[in-house]
């Protein structure tokens, strides 16, 4: 959907300071049923659109996890229950973790980067029959920026969940450093296992080439990229990555396409 049509913010929860969850429903017409890493552009009126990954899926119900860091985030930020946006969509590629059956899965995540990786969790934990051993690996800058905390909390009963932040606080009693060192914690065999990296590019290129020095192969990592997503159409140009546009070939894509364009020094 290229023109964007109402929703009504039905939900809202502060996780966060700057960050907040809103839940988002059709006034009338729905959009077509999204994936899990799929994007949404989302657009406060009178103030503009700006790309946001779903981080729940729940029939034609969108869940949106939105960091205030501009005019747009901002607005987005501040709706209330009641309140009206307009949605375009479904953009961009998903996680594919049916292509992941009956492999350990290994989901990294620094950040906001949580947000997109949610549902592919939510349905790795509905289906556990058909995969192997669920690794999901958290971090953040701090305590504080932790996202969904209880029901990250809940996940340990299925799945290998570990936890570690670069700034801890006195209450902190957790894993310190960056992501990368709770690798190997993780429980997987890297000849059968699938990861699902998202976060800021420094720590997606560390993660994804620690894993495929573990033994992973580059075409089961799979990683989502971030750049301006203007169109989303891929007509404008602003999300150009190399030979990418990554509203249209990502924002997923494998560590193989990602690792030539990301070594690329200001590409």
């Amino acid at each position: 959907m290229t023109v964007p049509v109402p929703y009504r913010v039905t939900g809202r929860e502060a996780e966060t300071p700057d960050t907040t969850t809103v839940v988002l429903e059709p006034v009338q017409t729905a959009l077509q049923p999204f994936t899990p890493g799929q994007f949404a552009m989302v657009y406060a009126f009178g103030v503009g659109d700006i790309p946001l990954s779903v981080c729940a899926i729940d029939g034609h119900r969108l869940t949106h996890t939105v960091r205030t860091v501009g005019a747009i985030s901002g607005a987005l930020h501040a709706l209330r229950p009641g309140e009206t946006v307009g949605v375009r969509g479904p953009f961009g590629t998903g996680w594919e973790l049916s292509a992941a059956a009956g492999l350990d899965l290994l989901v990294v995540a620094g950040g906001i980067g949580l947000a997109p990786l949610r549902p592919l969790v939510r349905d790795a934990l509905a289906a556990p029959e058909r995969y192997g051993r669920l690794n999901v690996l958290i971090g953040a800058r701090e305590p504080g920026d932790l996202l969904y905390s209880e029901e990250v909390r809940g996940w340990q009963a299925a799945a290998r969940v570990l936890t570690t932040v670069d700034r801890p606080d006195a209450q902190w009693q957790g894993e310190v450093g960056v992501v990368t060192t709770l690798l190997d914690r993780a429980a997987f065999d890297p000849q059968t296992a699938a990861a699902f990296i998202c976060g800021p590019e420094p720590m997606i290129r560390a993660t994804a080439g620690e894993l495929v020095h573990h033994g992973v192969d580059p075409d089961r990592v799979r990683v989502s990229l971030e750049r301006n997503m203007h169109c989303a159409t891929a007509h404008c140009g602003h999300c150009q990555l190399g030979p990418l546009l990554l509203c249209r070939d990502g924002p997923v894509v494998t560590w193989t396409q990602a690792q030539p364009l990301l070594m690329v020094r200001e590409l």
